[in-house]
């Protein structure tokens, strides 16, 4: 049994759920390496240019919020559509603003659309496959993505080096119609019954009967700690590389190409083996990778001189065990309430956004350029996801 096929009998095809999902970390990652440049473009301290990160992030987190109600009662493809043509509009506006203010401004609208296909593509899997199919195809999902913030962050360094940071805006303009085109072509609408309300008092209770069930409060507890330590590496690793340790932004950008590869390993790992292994176990391998690059970072930057291979090579633990726990965690956290798909991949996708977007306030904040700042956090991060997990297991049983 697949699931709720699509109109016609058809299931959502992945490499377009793996695109629409991409869009949104590949919107993110292509403005990272330009940040430092940023800065020193507008005049602006390092926290300031760090907002059209944070900010975005936070844009990210509210849209999804809404767009996943909104899903519920309207159904996915509409929603995705409306949110692809909000992203269009606002990526064009990004790259003609004159202020650091309206950056940022523009920044946060091209992440409210960009989150209805990290929403959606969610949403649509478990309409379409059953709990532990649903890991597998997100694990697919994930491995796929893998290209974007691989690629995103070499080509925004190389757009910003060249043409300025401007440039490093572009490809949304050219990627966004044809996602737009494909949706609209290729997607069918995997929504079987329609909520008949997404008045606010709905949404309220929506929202309340979810963090009502402890399971899903502790699983998105445990995928937003989880993903909490990767944003926090990434706040804080350009600014390590490039002011602490002289690199240039390539560099920066070369070297996560390590990471994205590994991240799409777990990504695979996860997508063959959760269903022969269990959702439960696949986690539990998932977080203790976690967990273990992380204080490994810690120890490492804390007992030798920054250098770039002892940076990356703890983080590339942490990768490998975000990829194998992150579809694991989404797939059971949006199955406790299977017939609120939507609305529980909004409010997880927004946990794991706004706790992501603290991680970067405050990596901003005790980064000096060492990498002991980013590493702390990191390892806070990673220790808060396992007793998460501990209290999911708990609830479990």
């Amino acid at each position: 049994m697949a699931g709720a096929p699509g109109q016609g009998g058809s299931l959502p095809p992945i490499w377009l759920l793996t695109a629409v999902t991409a869009l949104g970390p590949f919107s993110m990652q292509l403005l990272i390496p330009a940040l430092p440049g940023l800065a020193v473009h507008f005049g602006a301290p390092v926290a300031a240019a760090q907002l059209a990160l944070t900010l975005y992030l936070v844009g990210v987190a509210s849209g999804q919020l809404f767009l996943g109600p909104m899903s519920d009662r309207f159904g996915r493809r509409p929603v995705l559509l409306a949110g692809l043509c909000v992203y269009l509009v606002a990526t064009v506006t990004a790259m003609l603003v004159t202020s650091l203010e309206a950056l940022i401004a523009a920044r946060v609208f091209q992440a409210l659309g960009a989150c209805s296909g990290i929403v959606l593509g969610r949403a649509i899997v478990r309409d379409a496959w059953p709990r532990e199919q649903a890991a597998e195809k997100m694990g697919l999902i994930m491995m796929g993505m893998t290209v974007a913030p691989m690629l995103a962050p070499v080509l925004g360094a190389w757009l910003d080096g060249w043409f300025g940071w401007q440039a490093a805006l572009a490809p949304g303009i050219v990627f966004a119609p044809v996602l737009l085109w494909a949706v609209f072509r290729h997607l069918p609408e995997t929504l079987a019954q329609r909520l008949s309300s997404t008045s606010p008092g709905n949404l309220i209770r929506n929202y309340a009967q979810l963090l009502g069930e402890p399971r899903f409060a502790a699983l998105a507890a445990t995928a937003a700690f989880s993903t909490g330590v990767f944003f926090a590496f990434m706040a804080g690793a350009p600014f390590v590389v490039v002011n602490g340790m002289g690199h240039s932004p390539k560099t920066y950008a070369l070297a996560f190409i390590l990471v994205s590869v590994v991240f799409g390993l777990g990504s695979f790992i996860a997508s063959r083996y959760s269903s022969r292994w269990g959702i439960d176990r696949m986690l539990g391998l998932g977080l203790g990778l976690t967990i273990l690059g992380s204080v490994i970072g810690a120890i490492v930057q804390f007992s030798m001189p920054p250098m770039l291979l002892a940076f990356f090579m703890p983080m590339s633990i942490v990768a490998l065990g975000n990829g194998i726990a992150q579809p694991n965690t989404i797939a059971a956290a949006i199955s406790v309430r299977p017939q609120m798909a939507g609305t529980a991949s909004g409010l997880l996708g927004a946990s794991q956004m706004l706790l992501g977007a603290v991680m970067t306030l405050v990596v901003g904040l005790v980064e000096s350029g060492s990498g002991m700042g980013t590493a702390l956090v990191m390892a806070a991060c990673g220790v808060a996801a396992w007793l998460a997990r501990q209290v999911a297991l708990r609830l479990a049983r």
